[in-house]
C-alpha cells in the first residue's frame, strides 16, 4: 500500500507543476461555461416554465462541470501507459514488484487529482461573483455541503475505474484514438455532460440510470445544487460504492487476462 501511496504523491507532486497550463485552462473552461449557459437559458426562455431541473440549478451544475472538468472526462488520458502497452515496453512494467492494475490506478487518480486542484478553486471563486443569471450558488445546507465532497471522490474512484478500461482495451485494438473516443464518446453522454439527465426523454433516463456513467458527473452534481434529495443522494452513495467494487474487480480480471496473452518482441 505504501508503494501506490508514493506513486501518488509523487505524480500528484509532477502534476501541481504545470500551473500556465493551468491557467490555460481556467480561461478555456469559463468560455465553454458561457457559451453552455447561454445555449441553455435560450433553451428556458422558449420553453414551459416548469422543467424537471431549474436555470439556477443548471447554472450551478454546469459551474461544476466546468471546475471539476478533470474528474469527470474520459477522454482525460495518460500517453505515457498508451505507449507502454503500443511498444512492448510493458514489459518494464512487468518487473515491478507490485500490482499493475493498482500501480496505473494511482498514477491515473494523481494524474486528475492535480489538474483538478490546480483548476477548480479560480473558476469556483470568480463564479460565485458573477452577475446573474451566471452566477454560481451555494449548496442548500452543510449536510448537502458534506454529502456532495463524498459523492464527488466516489464518483472521480468510479470514473478511474472506468478509465482503466480504455488502457485495458488497447491490449486488444492497439488503438489508443479508437478506444478514447469510444469510451469518450458514450461515457460523456449519458455521464450528462452533452444534455443533463433530467432533461433527457423518460425513456433515455432509464437507460443512463442502469449505466455506471451518471454516478461520476450527474448524481454529484445535482446533489450539491440540492435538485437530489438528502434521502436519495445517500441511497446513491452505496450505488456509487457498488459500482466501484464491481468494476475495479472486473477491470482486475480482465487486466490479468490481457497480461497472460501478451508478446512481447525485440532483440
Amino acid at each position: 500500500m505504501k508503494a501506490y501511496y508514493a506513486v501518488l504523491k509523487l505524480r500528484l507532486a509532477n502534476g501541481m507543476q504545470y500551473r500556465a497550463a493551468a491557467l490555460a485552462g481556467v480561461a478555456t473552461q469559463f468560455f465553454w461555461g458561457f457559451i453552455y449557459i447561454m445555449i441553455f437559458e435560450a433553451f428556458y426562455d422558449q420553453s414551459l416554465p416548469h422543467q424537471p431541473i431549474s436555470l439556477k440549478e443548471l447554472v450551478t451544475y454546469l459551474w461544476l462541470q466546468q471546475s471539476f472538468l478533470a474528474f469527470i472526462m474520459l477522454w482525460f488520458r495518460d500517453n505515457e501507459l498508451f505507449d507502454l502497452i503500443t511498444t512492448g515496453n510493458i514489459a518494464y512494467e512487468l518487473c515491478r514488484p507490485c500490482g499493475i492494475y493498482e500501480y496505473w490506478y494511482s498514477k491515473l487518480l494523481a494524474q486528475r487529482l492535480s489538474s483538478a486542484l490546480l483548476r477548480c478553486l479560480p473558476i469556483l471563486i470568480i463564479a460565485f461573483f458573477l452577475p446573474q443569471p451566471y452566477r454560481m450558488t451555494a449548496p442548500p445546507n452543510g449536510k448537502t455541503l458534506l454529502l456532495f465532497c463524498a459523492v464527488l471522490l466516489l464518483g472521480l474512484l468510479l470514473l478511474v475505474s472506468i478509465s482503466m478500461f480504455i488502457y485495458i482495451s488497447v491490449f486488444v485494438t492497439l488503438s489508443p484514438v479508437g478506444s478514447l473516443l469510444a469510451f469518450g464518446v458514450i461515457g460523456e453522454f449519458f455521464a450528462g455532460l452533452v444534455i443533463p439527465i433530467p432533461l433527457m426523454p423518460l425513456w433515455l433516463q432509464k437507460i443512463t440510470y442502469m449505466l455506471p456513467f451518471r454516478m461520476t458527473a450527474d448524481f454529484p452534481f445535482r446533489v450539491y445544487s440540492g435538485n437530489i434529495p438528502i434521502k436519495e443522494a445517500a441511497f446513491g452513495l452505496i450505488i456509487q460504492i457498488i459500482w466501484l467494487v464491481v468494476l475495479v474487480a472486473a477491470g482486475k480480471v480482465l487486466l490479468n487476462k490481457a497480461l497472460r496473452k501478451i508478446v512481447v518482441q525485440g532483440g
